[in-house]
């Protein structure tokens, strides 16, 4: 794996790393949405297609901001190369 990230252009590393950034933002929103809905005192510990559509959604926005933080990161880097 990491000889393979050696041989590809430093561009297409580092969107390898942004989309496995991405994945494991989305997976842990979603899981950590539905075991907020399964086991938080007080809710009904049933998953129903709100809850699934609601850990989806959490799921998407923690993808997002995972992947805005690493492009605002990235472009402040190379705005510090350049001066």
């Amino acid at each position: 794996m990491i000889e393979q990230n050696r041989d590809q252009d430093p561009d297409q590393a580092w969107r390898t790393r942004r989309r496995r950034a991405g994945i494991a933002a989305f997976l842990s929103g979603l899981v950590l949405t539905l075991a907020f809905f399964a086991f938080f005192p007080g809710l009904p510990h049933v998953i129903d297609w709100g809850a699934i559509l609601v850990s989806l959604a959490v799921g998407g926005l923690a993808q997002w901001c995972c992947q805005s933080w690493i492009n605002r990161a990235a472009r402040a880097k190379s705005k510090a190369g350049q001066m």
